[in-house]
């Protein structure tokens, strides 16, 4: 029996705001930025003990593991069980429909 977890119940999509108020840099900025506070830093991954870890940032504290585990394995693209900077960004893209939205088109560039 496969499991179905909805870890976005209550999620706001605040991206296409920070991206008018910051430009497309400054949030490419701030995702970095957001994926160095949850990363390992040794392994400079974010991995599920380090998402465990710093979960209560992101006022998810009573996250179950295997809610966990399905974040990472959302975003996981090379299959090593842990997301690189990359991964995160496109995963915090794929999650914010807005950002697609708000754009218009497709300009044929980034």
């Amino acid at each position: 029996m496969e499991m179905v977890v909805d870890i976005a119940v209550d999620f706001e999509d605040y991206f296409p705001s920070m991206v008018r108020r910051l430009g497309a840099q400054g949030f490419i900025m701030e995702l970095c930025n957001g994926f160095r506070l949850l990363m390992d830093v040794e392994r400079g991954l974010i991995t599920f003990e380090s998402l465990k870890k710093n979960s209560m940032l992101l006022g998810l504290n009573d996250m179950r593991d295997d809610e966990i585990v399905c974040m990472l394995s959302e975003g996981d693209l090379d299959g090593d069980g842990a997301l690189n900077q990359v991964e995160f960004c496109i995963l915090m893209f794929r999650l914010s429909p807005g950002l697609m939205d708000n754009n218009g088109s497709n300009n044929g560039g980034t």
